[in-house]
């Protein structure tokens, strides 16, 4: 376990900020800082408010990861960090912090996909990933089936929403029940008291014909909303549990399904499920279910490392590490929509700045080239030195 790669990530991508301590595929620290309370009162996340709660929490978040993982600052391997895809204000506080953690320490760092990253989580949990692994990611904002050969490097995409998330769809029915926000969770436990056979709700994109793997989840909102609507205008009660329990069996249904035909057609004999909705306990069993029956064998993180965190990120940025993936460049920038078949953003070659500038901001790097490098580490080996000795001491 020593000789695994040491790494700390760095996760923005919404409204919690997150850091992780990985080693290897060892979970040594996951520390959280939401800031759900703060938007629960807009009835959904305000980037503002989101990119404001992270860089308040940055630094006494990451002193906590460090101190619950036992490790040093100079300990890390290198440093990871969601470069997208998510809110653009909120991901720049994520990487503009790491990037200078990373420089003050000399250690390498990692821009990686935040999609790419729900899937390596599942190492913490059941070991190495299979390749290929076969994933079935399900968020606020993602619902995607996607085959990964390699999580570090070859990540395809076999089907996506095309309008509404799963995560999303149950923030609106939530909303229109008025169970507060967010709506996953509340729904979830009251489902588990409601009849999921007592209203039939549409299953989108499910006929001959509909795109495979594709989801939607808008025809069901508005279908359930309007339900509700009829029900409120010839002054009925609204049966909350069995319009609940009916809402998500709709939407697992559809998921589980389409999971387990994407499997059998790629000939690929697990499942991975991850993202904040996995945490939904009948997806959870219906998932089951349906692997048990068609042989598949199912893989899904315990809930907290469903939900965003910054022990996902460490896990991939590990990865990175351990197969010798470039390291990102120090101009890397957020990208809320980075697309999941990059599951990190890599240098172009003209990184090797960072060795020079961290070799000569110590004494040891004179003459090691007169280029950029050099340039590099001249104009800020002061900021560097003042970094290394006060902060990370």
């Amino acid at each position: 376990m020593a000789d695994e790669p040491l790494v700390l990530g760095i996760e923005t991508s919404c409204d919690e900020t997150g850091v992780g301590v990985v080693r290897g595929t060892t979970l040594l620290a996951d520390a959280i800082a939401s800031s759900v309370d703060e938007h629960a009162r807009f009835g959904g996340v305000v980037p503002e408010v989101a990119s404001r709660a992270h860089l308040e929490a940055m630094v006494p978040t990451i002193e906590r990861a460090l101190k619950e993982a036992g490790v040093s600052a100079r300990d890390l391997d290198g440093i990871a960090v969601t470069a997208g895809p998510g809110l653009a204000g909120a991901l720049l506080v994520g990487v503009s912090a790491a990037k200078a953690y990373a420089y003050a320490l000399g250690k390498p760092l990692y821009g990686v996909n935040h999609l790419a990253s729900h899937i390596c989580v599942d190492q913490l949990e059941h070991g190495p990933l299979p390749e290929p692994t076969m994933a079935l990611l399900v968020s606020g904002g993602h619902s995607s089936l996607l085959l990964a050969p390699d999580i570090t490097s070859d990540v395809r995409p076999l089907g996506a929403t095309i309008d509404d998330a799963a995560g999303e769809a149950f923030d609106k029915i939530a909303r229109v029940l008025q169970l507060g926000f967010p709506g996953g969770p509340v729904i979830d436990r009251l489902a588990r008291e409601g009849d999921p056979k007592a209203i039939s709700f549409p299953r989108g994109l499910t006929g001959p014909r509909d795109a495979a793997y594709d989801f939607s989840f808008s025809g069901l909102k508005t279908a359930v909303a309007r339900w509700i609507e009829a029900k409120r205008k010839a002054g009925e009660d609204v049966p909350v549990r069995d319009v609940a329990a009916s809402f998500q069996e709709a939407v697992v249904d559809v998921l589980t399904r389409k999971a387990v035909r994407a499997c059998k057609d790629e000939g690929v004999d697990h499942l991975m499920i991850g993202g904040g909705v996995a945490a939904n306990s009948r997806l959870r069993a219906l998932a089951q279910e349906r692997c048990d029956a068609a042989g598949i064998v199912l893989r899904v993180p315990r809930p907290g490392l469903c939900t965003d965190n910054g022990a996902m990120v460490a896990a991939l940025g590990a990865e990175m590490v351990k197969r010798n993936r470039a390291p990102s460049d120090w101009d890397l920038s957020a990208d809320s929509s980075l697309p999941v078949t990059d599951p990190h953003v890599p240098g172009t070659g003209h990184d090797h700045d960072h060795d020079h500038g961290h070799d000569h901001a110590d004494g040891q790097g004179q003459g090691q080239g007169q280029g950029h490098g050099h340039a590099h580490s001249h104009d800020h080996d002061h900021v560097h030195e003042l970094s290394k000795d006060n902060l990370y001491s």
